[in-house]
């Protein structure tokens, strides 16, 4: 009796693991991990941001405008104060996209700037910093593209059967998560003046 007992669990188990009640909280965490990912690869670019600045400032110190820009840009992004459940409120999280879209655009604006100023230009420590730049961006892009995936496998769970009726039976604080959209102005690039008068 007792080993039929054991192996009806046994059964009723793994055919409740084969139907998917894992997958909600499998999925979430995922997600959360690409969202770090995401997080981490944005911290990198802040910390670049001020060497990058005191290296333009030392050969451009008049494009005063485009580094205070910077600076404003990355002191916003930076001082958003990001809850766990960022990715579960779409308001909080589109402030955090704002803000590292106007990081993006300011960063933009800077690394064209150097076009009329040759000297800048070859300067290694400006061209390593640039470098480093360029592949963290690249590394964001990589990160979004892996979060934007994960959200969609984990919002197409929540809405989905089984994985609908596991969340409200199991996981009813399972919510969809935000994603990303395009920052407005985008796809414009930055615009810089070379022919306005130096200080």
């Amino acid at each position: 009796m007792r080993l039929i007992k054991f192996l009806v669990l046994g059964f009723v188990a793994i055919t409740l693991a084969g139907c998917g009640i894992n997958n909600v909280p499998t999925y979430q965490q995922a997600m959360n991990g690409k969202w770090a990912e995401v997080q981490n690869q944005y911290q990198r670019r802040a910390d670049l941001v001020p060497n990058l600045v005191e290296t333009v400032k030392g050969y451009a110190a008049q494009e005063k405008d485009v580094l205070t820009a910077v600076v404003e840009a990355r002191a916003k992004a930076t001082s958003i104060q990001l809850s766990p459940d960022i990715i579960n409120n779409p308001e909080e999280f589109q402030k955090y996209q704002a803000a590292q879209g106007q990081l993006s655009q300011a960063l933009g604006k800077l690394l064209s700037i150097t076009e009329a100023y040759p000297d800048l230009k070859s300067n290694q420590n400006f061209l390593a910093l640039q470098s480093q730049l360029e592949g963290t961006e690249n590394r964001i892009a990589v990160a979004r593209k892996d979060y934007i995936e994960a959200v969609q496998i984990y919002n197409t769970e929540l809405v989905t059967i089984p994985g609908r009726w596991w969340a409200a039976l199991l996981y009813p604080t399972a919510k969809p998560a935000a994603n990303f959209d395009a920052t407005p102005g985008s796809a414009t690039p930055p615009k810089v003046d070379f022919n306005k008068p130096k200080a």
